[in-house]
């Protein structure tokens, strides 16, 4: 893939709208998670180091093209200005006279906050006239949020096509990381999905036969594909109607080369719940009576074996109900097998998804893996193989 970066970018003295994603989790009126501040920050300070005036750009929960006072930008503000160490005007609107007004009172040099993109109906409608607007509040446009790049909206589409467009730094981070992953990865490549239900990945799964050498499958998942073959999971999680789905599935893989690993032992318990009674069985020897809530430690040993021959690993979904002990320990194992193997310098690991994220962090080892998405749709989309909107925008820009 072909983009512009920040380093392509001519911007002293100029005026860039950067999209970011600033949809933070909030305690009252207080961001309780600055993950997604703390990434476009490098973005920010790169742009003011160059001379440029900063325009931020986000989307903050779903108004629906109303002006809802719940979702406003402006408790950010404080967020984003004791993350910077300066100043950030707030402007009341994202477009029109209020924003040129707050961008001038910033003046040269200064941060401004625009108020929720979402509060106009032409955001989500992908609309030039709305586009032309934002457009007309600076001279260059920068795309640094790779969580929204599977939308097709004003900020992250439309506005690409009207200013000179660049990714930003968490923007450009993501994209190599991804193409690192399946655009041009190291061979052999694992993937790792996880996860409740294959109906929520079922193209995720159909993408990576063809794609990946190693298909890890774990979470509910599996127990559709142990149905599908002929294997009985008790009172497990399952969707039977997939498992013809599954089958073909695996047809596929076969007809590709890729291998899909299942479970060969699991954790068991009657009920999803912690307990300290839960039991180790082989796989085919599932009770009726009983649900499978992690792989067994006979498949945490094989599975992480299987990642020691592969050079780059994909990771979407845990392997088990890892928020509840003991069914943490196959999701933790094969997580800490990854990380060494990345510090090693063996492997080139990248993950992404909530759960994802969640369980890298219960595990420990977030820190040591390639790269972490915080993206969740764009990743899931990524994984899927499709075209993302605002990647495909600014790919169309560098060309131009």
């Amino acid at each position: 893939m072909a983009f512009k970066t920040l380093d392509d970018l001519s911007v002293s003295g100029k005026v860039v709208l950067v999209r970011g994603d600033l949809n933070v989790p909030m305690d009252g009126n207080k961001v309780s998670d600055t993950t997604r501040i703390d990434r476009l920050v490098p973005t920010v300070r790169d742009l003011l180091e160059k001379g440029a005036s900063v325009v931020l750009m986000s989307h903050f929960g779903r108004p629906k093209g109303k002006k809802v006072g719940s979702m406003s930008l402006r408790p950010v503000t404080e967020a984003l200005q004791s993350i910077l160490g300066r100043d950030v005007t707030f402007a009341e609107d994202c477009v029109g006279e209020s924003a040129s007004e707050a961008i001038a009172k910033a003046g040269p040099g200064g941060v401004t906050l625009l108020e929720n993109l979402r509060f106009h109906p032409g955001e989500e409608e992908d609309d030039t006239g709305f586009a032309k607007q934002l457009a007309a509040l600076g001279d260059v446009y920068v795309n640094d949020a790779f969580s929204a790049a599977h939308r097709a909206h004003a900020s992250t589409h439309a506005l690409a096509k009207l200013l000179p467009a660049a990714a930003g730094r968490n923007m450009q981070a993501e994209l190599e990381a991804l193409d690192a992953a399946l655009g041009s990865p190291q061979r052999p490549v694992a993937a790792i999905v996880g996860g409740a239900k294959v109906s929520s990945k079922l193209k995720v799964l159909e993408n990576l036969v063809s794609r990946v050498d190693v298909l890890i499958i774990g979470g509910g998942m599996a127990n559709t594909f142990l149905l599908a073959k002929g294997v009985s999971v008790g009172k497990s999680l399952c969707e039977a109607d997939l498992a013809q789905t599954a089958r073909e599935i695996i047809v596929r893989a076969e007809a590709a080369g890729c291998t899909i690993a299942l479970p060969t032992d699991a954790s068991i318990a009657p009920e999803f719940a912690p307990t300290d009674d839960a039991e180790v069985v082989p796989i085919d020897a599932v009770p009726e009576d009983q649900m499978i809530l992690d792989v067994g430690p006979a498949s945490a040993v094989e599975l992480s074996a299987k990642l020691e021959s592969c050079r780059t690993l994909v990771w979407n979904g845990p392997m088990g109900a890892f928020e509840i002990k003991p069914f943490d320990q196959g999701t933790v194992a094969l997580a800490q097998t990854a990380a060494r193997l990345t510090k090693a310098g063996s492997l080139v690991s990248i993950a992404g998804g909530g759960d994802t994220v969640a369980a890298l962090n219960h595990a420990g080892v977030v820190d040591d893996f390639t790269y972490v998405s915080t993206a969740g749709g764009a990743f899931l989309e990524w994984m899927e193989g499709r075209e993302l909107p605002g990647v495909a925008a600014l790919e169309a820009a560098a060309a131009n």
